[in-house]
């Protein structure tokens, strides 16, 4: 199989080195490449933001081209890896459910009332179906909104919030 060439005829960069970050005087994101080539309006999106958030970042320009693909984020630069994290945390908005406090009901749709990382919320659950088993132990909750809660363990939620979850699956 081979690699697809960008729209200049080149492959992408793997990192690192070959390539800087940085932000123009707007805060967009620019990445130049080894060439010495700047794209401003860059976006990181990672190949895997929950299996393995911290292998396969891609760095894209607007037209959705990859300009640098980085196979480990702990192998770049510390200066480098905070302001792609930073970038990360911009695109990516997904709480990670540590407790559930209460559900309104065990028909959807229903409210559940929840303990994030990001401190205490509720939203409404559409559906069963809104709730997606990635492993084992891992479940992706959807709101209403099209918002994502992710479970990383289930075994480590309190009893409480066990038992609520075991209605729904």
């Amino acid at each position: 199989m081979s690699a697809d060439p960008g729209p200049a005829g080149t492959l992408a960069a793997i990192a690192p080195p070959g390539f800087a970050l940085g932000r123009d005087p707007f805060g967009r994101l620019t990445v130049r490449l080894a060439d010495g080539t700047a794209h401003v309006g860059a976006v990181a999106v990672r190949a895997f933001p929950i299996s393995a958030p911290g292998e396969g970042v891609s760095l894209i320009d607007a037209e959705g081209h990859e300009l640098v693909w980085i196979p480990r984020l702990d192998a770049l630069p510390e200066a480098t890896r905070v302001l792609l994290d930073e970038e990360l945390g911009r695109r990516e908005f997904m709480p990670e459910i540590r407790a559930i406090a209460s559900v309104s009901g065990f028909v959807t749709p229903c409210t559940w009332e929840v303990t994030t990382d990001r401190g205490p919320t509720r939203f409404v659950l559409p559906g069963e179906e809104a709730i997606r088993r990635l492993s084992r132990s891992t479940l992706l909750i959807a709101d209403s909104h099209g918002i994502h809660y992710l479970v990383r363990d289930i075994a480590a939620l309190d009893r409480t919030s066990r038992k609520l979850l075991d209605r729904f699956l």
